[in-house]
């Protein structure tokens, strides 16, 4: 199956995620699932979710039908539907309008259209530094402080 993200807003991606294993809205899963490749959801997983290896191109696609309870940690995640737990998307994340997450979700790429709700929050984790963070951009040399001018027309320097 290439490019099947179930339900609307799928995900606006050039690139069509293959998924090579399908949880079918009539399934429930208990206990932790470990994929790799692709794996798309409309059911139902009580257990955390999370890829084989290292394989930074592996996706989750979860529909709006679909619904884990559990922490899931996978490179690329497309969520449509539910998560009761952490997320932690080491590559992309893209959150579709009835997108759900109950937990803090962890992002290095971060796309969320209008309607997603997320109840906890949401922490960066990518390499670059955080410039709105510091007002500086990153090599940019400290402004020196600024001279107070006392009443008397003398200059001190401010601590």
């Amino acid at each position: 199956m290439k490019g099947f993200l179930g339900g609307s807003g799928g995900g606006s991606s050039s690139k069509s995620a293959t998924v090579d294993t399908l949880i079918g809205r009539q399934t429930e899963v208990l206990g932790d699932v470990r994929f790799s490749g692709g794996l798309h959801v409309d059911g139902k997983i009580k257990g955390s979710v999370t890829t084989l290896g290292a394989d930074k191109s592996a996706s989750l696609s979860v529909s709006e039908t679909g619904s884990v309870e559990g922490d899931v940690r996978v490179p690329n995640i497309m969520l449509n539907g539910t998560v009761i737990g952490d997320v932690r998307a080491t590559e992309r994340l893209s959150l579709a309008a009835k997108a759900r997450v109950t937990g803090n979700v962890y992002y290095k790429v971060l796309q969320m259209e209008s309607g997603a709700m997320i109840n906890g929050q949401l922490l960066y984790e990518g390499s670059d530094p955080v410039a709105a963070l510091t007002h500086q951009k990153p090599g940019e040399a400290k402004a020196p402080s600024p001279a107070l001018e006392l009443q008397d027309g003398r200059r001190a320097k401010a601590t």
